[in-house]
């Protein structure tokens, strides 16, 4: 079973459509999103293609299959029209063997370390730019930003399956991976 990863969409329905399109042909079982779902925040430009309410509607039709934090940009409104559970700021998953915690990342992260033992993986968002680095016996990974990617790194997401961790453009080109056996 794949999971794709993905972060900082931003309000925009354009993005959200191409990464729904790689989910569909990653063949992906769930999708977990870093957070910063709907709104782009007083820090960043309007994503192109910036539309929430159609956001909503594509994210909705298939709340079955989504996994969720909330991000620094993320409104308690939010929880009233998005269908998925979206108000937990962390989040741990097992898969692939690995003990995985999700989190946005404004509040920890590679400077905010977590605690010992609290995960083999952390998956993070909000800085919009990929990153990997063991730290004190932790994975801390980051698939980018789907909408307003900084320092000139792609739109993209990761995916994890019983390879490892991929991460990829929103064309789907793999551009970097961590083998699942260098993780554990």
């Amino acid at each position: 079973m794949s999971l794709m990863i993905a972060s900082d969409l931003h309000g925009s329905a354009l993005f959200c459509r191409d990464l729904l399109s790689r989910f569909a042909a990653e063949g992906c079982a769930e999708l977990l999103l870093l957070g910063d779902i709907l709104y782009h925040g007083p820090r960043n430009d309007l994503p192109e293609g910036y539309a929430p309410k159609q956001v909503v509607a594509l994210l909705n039709a298939m709340s079955e299959k989504i996994l969720c934090v909330r991000g620094n940009c993320d409104a308690e409104v939010d929880e009233m029209v998005l269908s998925f559970p979206f108000a937990q700021d962390t989040l741990a998953l097992e898969r692939e063997g690995l003990h995985l915690l999700a989190a946005h990342g404004h509040h920890t992260g590679p400077q905010q370390p977590v605690p010992a033992g609290a995960c083999s993986v952390f998956l993070f968002g909000h800085t919009h730019i990929p990153f990997r680095k063991k730290i004190g016996g932790v994975w801390y990974l980051n698939p980018g930003s789907i909408s307003i990617p900084k320092e000139g790194s792609a739109r993209g997401y990761m995916t994890l399956d019983a390879s490892g961790f991929q991460w990829k453009t929103l064309q789907g080109e793999t551009y970097d991976a961590l083998p699942l056996e260098a993780l554990q």
